[in-house]
């Protein structure tokens, strides 16, 4: 094993401090990453707040990694020391279940492996990647393609699959009019994304703050839902709504701006239910559904779309010493549109 230097929580209300942390050692079809960029997700803030469960401390999170390979074990092939990689939500599953033999790890039957917060393969607790090493199974590493950002790659790992995967699965496109509800960190992907895929895109957001933002990520149409009469101008526009925003909202009157037989994806993930009325559903042959990131070849797929169209996120670059100073500003929607941080600061 290896102590590592982290960033990382003692309880579920004291500051994230400087840890120490240990990773296994480098097994046969392990890959060794030198961390040098992690993503700062809202899902790190719900988790470590202890907002979707209880958690076990120290705890350090990060699912938005990328850096390069600096040691392998003797069976990987997938990997060489130097490429540049990345890592997701989750470092391993069961491989055995129906839905892991059908390539579907994020659904795995007996649970993946979350990169933080999970019981690993050893029995230890994953720790994530408020780090400056991380030790991963190769079938769990991905590809960064030469093509992005380096410094910006990161968020694509969770931001990025999470907006890419319900908008390939339910075909945006080409004719196809997609509405994204919230323009914070998973938002701007979505536009992004949608409007590489063919889509017409509009946004919806609190206030007309983000217009301007969104018409130049390729947006036709910022509505803002402070403003009377908002969403009812929009009654069966969509034949697509992703929302991403992880609050409660009158999903009735989201519900009510797709088109018949149109569907409304929520990715965004409040920690209290969200009412829907059945006759929001039935009338129009409505669908509310959720999506969860995607499986590791479709994470590749969405990383090899992002380097073809020139899509990247929009990041702040910090240091180890700013993230909690970051979390309150992502509280307070007080970032455009990502916060990565310099490993190098650990």
């Amino acid at each position: 094993m290896t102590t590592v230097k982290a960033f990382g929580a003692t309880s579920a209300t004291d500051p994230l401090t400087p840890l120490s942390i240990t990773r296994r050692a480098v097994g046969p079809r392990d890959v060794n990453i030198a961390i040098r960029y992690a993503g700062i997700c809202h899902s790190d803030i719900h988790t470590l707040r202890e907002e979707w469960g209880p958690l076990t401390f120290p705890q350090v999170v990060g699912h938005e990694i990328v850096g390069e390979v600096v040691e392998v074990g003797p069976e990987v092939t997938r990997h060489a020391v130097g490429d540049r990689v990345g890592v997701g939500c989750m470092v391993n599953s069961c491989r055995e279940c129906e839905q892991c033999q059908a390539g579907n790890e994020h659904y795995c039957l007996n649970g993946n492996t979350q990169t933080y917060g999970s019981v690993d393969r050893d029995g230890s607790i994953t720790q994530g990647g408020y780090s400056t090493h991380v030790v991963v199974d190769e079938d769990f590493v991905l590809t960064v393609p030469e093509a992005l950002p380096y410094e910006s790659a990161a968020p694509l790992l969770c931001a990025g699959i999470t907006t890419y995967s319900p908008l390939r699965r339910w075909q945006a496109g080409p004719g196809t009019k997609v509405a994204v509800v919230g323009l914070g960190g998973l938002g701007h992907m979505a536009v992004k994304i949608a409007v590489a895929m063919g889509a017409e895109v509009t946004t919806i957001s609190r206030t007309a703050s983000k217009q301007e933002d969104a018409l130049a990520f390729g947006a036709t149409r910022h509505v803002a839902t402070g403003e009377d009469g908002a969403l009812e101008s929009l009654r069966g526009s969509f034949d697509l709504i992703i929302n991403t925003v992880s609050a409660p909202l009158d999903m009735d009157a989201y519900l009510a701006a797709l088109a018949p037989e149109g569907s409304l994806i929520n990715v965004g993930a409040p920690p209290q239910p969200l009412p829907v009325s059945v006759f929001s559903l039935i009338i129009g042959g409505r669908t509310f559904a959720g999506s969860n990131i995607g499986s590791i070849a479709e994470t590749q797929e969405m990383l090899d779309f992002c380097a073809e169209h020139d899509i990247s996120p929009e990041t702040e670059l910090i240091s180890a010493e700013q993230i909690n100073e970051a979390y309150e500003r992502v509280l307070s929607s007080d970032v455009r549109y990502r916060f990565v941080i310099d490993t190098a600061t650990l």
